[in-house]
């Protein structure tokens, strides 16, 4: 997503191309704060958690806490104003234990 947003920036073809993500009614974004987003991705990022917020659905997984999330942004009080967006009528559901991929390749090679 971040890489087809950066490629659009400098071509006019921004909106057009950020609207892809505000339009659905589910958005899924796997594996949420892997790295720690540069300047334009935090501002790609509110863009479309602003504009989505209270208007359709978003589901994020993440390897992180939720509480190591801020420190993702290179900016806090951006970063604030994402999370407080998300977190907002939001469920977490936290999965705890051993990875269900880790577990599966275990199963594979005790065959």
């Amino acid at each position: 997503m971040f890489r087809s947003l950066y490629k659009v920036r400098g071509d006019g073809s921004w909106e057009g191309r950020i609207k892809n993500y505000i339009k659905p009614y589910l958005l899924i974004i796997d594996d949420f704060g892997i790295n720690p987003f540069k300047g334009y991705e935090a501002e790609d990022i509110y863009e479309i958690v602003c504009e989505r917020c209270q208007k359709c659905s978003m589901i994020l997984t993440s390897n992180r806490l939720i509480g190591d999330w801020l420190s993702l942004f290179p900016v806090p009080l951006l970063g604030n104003s994402i999370l407080d967006r998300l977190a907002h009528q939001a469920y977490q559901i936290v999965i705890e234990g051993e990875s269900y991929r880790r577990r599966q390749r275990v199963s594979v090679q005790e065959k």
